[in-house]
């Protein structure tokens, strides 16, 4: 019945969506009424579990729309949602994550989850703190998008599109360069997994971040030193040849 109000919700017929969103609430909340009258009869770790399954269950038959602090997954209460606003994916569920990357290689030197769903620019600063504890250097510039408008860090120059006050022909080509994140970040969420987490909790969500980036970093590492041995094998097969 979940599985059929996706597909009602995404032909528009609100209607019928409504109607077996209606009746999945009924079933679900009979269900719950049951194990609720049998809880008595688990033994004491099994009722502490039920306990709280019944409790996430009454928070998600009792919640609206437009409440704040919604309950998305039952076995993951820590799962946000995350305004993406674009048309092909409006929503992602999960947890916010910081990626840092150096200018010119593209490798990651910062990987941080970020529970709560800040806003992008109070971000900042935990990210290049992360950066300068692994990398052990401390970042003195810092490209940005536009969400970090307006924030300020003692010690790094913060430059984002749009700023005309001393930017000059080097600085437009390290702004523009920023770009360059968008596609690593894609690969990470295709190739590296970022995009479906299967670790547990809030400490999961962390470590699957930093085992991400580490992943993107070797896949770089790797694909360079495949070119390095077909550059190395083409030099052996054919040596030059001296008159």
């Amino acid at each position: 019945m979940a599985l059929q109000i996706g597909r009602y919700a995404y032909a528009k017929q609100y209607k019928r969506m409504r109607k077996a969103l209606r009746t999945l609430r009924s079933r679900v909340g009979r269900v719950m009424r049951d194990v609720e009258r049998q809880v008595d009869r688990a033994s004491d770790r099994s009722r502490t579990a039920l306990l709280e399954l019944i409790g996430r269950t009454k928070r998600i038959l009792s919640q609206m729309p437009k409440d704040k602090n919604k309950l998305y997954a039952l076995h993951a209460p820590e799962v946000e949602c995350l305004a993406k606003g674009k048309i092909r994916i409006p929503y992602e569920f999960g947890v916010k994550v910081s990626i840092t990357t150096t200018h010119k290689e593209g490798l990651v030197v910062g990987a941080r989850s970020m529970p709560g769903n800040p806003y992008d620019g109070h971000t900042l600063a935990e990210a290049l703190e992360q950066a300068a504890i692994l990398s052990d250097v401390s970042p003195e510039v810092a490209i940005v998008d536009r969400g970090y408008k307006g924030v300020e860090i003692a010690g790094v120059k913060i430059y984002y599109p749009g700023l005309r006050r001393g930017i000059t022909r080097g600085l437009k080509a390290m702004i523009r360069r920023r770009s360059a994140i968008e596609p690593a970040i894609g690969h990470m969420k295709t190739d590296g997994r970022l995009d479906r987490n299967w670790l547990k909790g809030t400490l999961g969500d962390a470590m699957h971040a930093i085992l991400c980036g580490a992943g993107h970093n070797l896949r770089m590492i790797l694909r360079k030193l495949r070119f390095f041995y077909a550059l190395m094998l083409a030099l052996l097969s054919n040596p030059p040849v001296h008159a």
